[in-house]
């Protein structure tokens, strides 16, 4: 045995020295790690240029956080009761209302705001975002991220329209795990040319409202008070829902379409068009339901006829 620590004894200054532990990744960002006098670990995150490898100049502090393990930017505000879990993140002037629990690998970027008794589960996203009291986000959310908008520039190419807006979360929101929310962005003709009647709508969910897992929302979506959107729904962009609507599962809203109040969508159906009476819908173009019933029964009878 004492031959063998000898060895490596004489082995290891080599390797080390062809393989230095700190050696800057092109793709990534080195963190270093010290102690306080205060007995707070301190995170440097120095972003890494790509291009040649070389530390930015702009470096910000990390600060451990001492109820769960988690850092912050020495610039959010965050209330003492706040439990931020190891691997969790906030970012800079971030705005943490009292006894919010942030779940490990969350990352709250820089100038969200979260109320009060708000949790948050593992592995979420929340940038661009205010978030209200008592909302529920389960693992995987995706808040306030980039929506999908494009537009043909001259050559043929597909260029990204600017996405400049918030998403704005209201009171006891409960929103499932994997589920994204788009920020809304000015809307803009085919010209790339700003419609500014309605440029300045952020994506909107209402009080109460809740939303099930692997629900897509689309930028400038306007959802009312207590609504329940089940498992799936996909709704584009600039829709807007009234109060008190239930989508059921795998329900899909085009674009641009408004939806009253008081409006129950069977699963599997596909809105097309406004809705502006309360009432239940189904079908594939939306229809009230007991015409999409009628419509299945023809079906059916037209069905058992070709068989006989």
């Amino acid at each position: 045995m004492a031959v063998t620590l000898k060895r490596l004894s004489s082995i290891a200054p080599f390797v080390f020295k062809i393989f230095p532990l700190s050696t800057p990744s092109r793709f990534s960002t080195l963190y270093n790690f010290s102690v306080s006098s205060i007995n707070q670990t301190t995170l440097h995150i120095r972003p890494v240029n790509p291009e040649n490898g070389a530390e930015v100049d702009d470096a910000q502090e990390f600060l451990k956080w001492q109820n769960g393990g988690g850092h912050f930017h020495k610039s959010s505000c965050i209330d003492p009761t706040v439990l931020i879990e190891i691997g969790a993140i906030v970012h800079s002037k971030s705005v943490l209302g009292a006894n919010v629990h942030v779940g490990s690998g969350t990352v709250i970027g820089p100038c969200v705001t979260i109320g009060q008794f708000t949790k948050i589960g593992y592995n979420a996203a929340l940038s661009n975002c205010t978030v209200g009291d008592s909302c529920v986000i389960h693992s995987g959310v995706c808040i306030g991220q980039d929506g999908f908008g494009f537009c043909v520039d001259e050559d043929g190419n597909l260029v990204k329209k600017p996405q400049m807006l918030n998403v704005r979360i209201g009171n006891h929101v409960d929103i499932g795990a994997n589920t994204c929310i788009d920020r809304g962005r000015p809307i803009y003709n085919e010209s790339m040319s700003p419609i500014w009647l309605h440029s300045w709508r952020e994506t909107v969910i209402g009080d109460h409202s809740k939303i099930d897992n692997l629900v897509q929302i689309g930028h400038n979506v306007v959802i009312g008070k207590s609504c329940m959107l089940c498992g799936q729904v996909g709704i584009a962009g600039s829709v807007m829902i009234g109060d008190y609507a239930v989508l059921g599962g795998r329900v899909a809203v085009r674009d641009h379409v408004s939806i009253a109040s008081k409006v129950r969508l069977a699963a599997n159906s596909c809105v097309t068009k406004d809705i502006r009476e309360p009432g239940d819908y189904g079908g594939f173009p939306a229809v009230p339901i007991h015409v999409w019933r009628r419509q299945i029964a023809i079906q059916c009878r037209r069905s058992n006829r070709e068989k006989s």
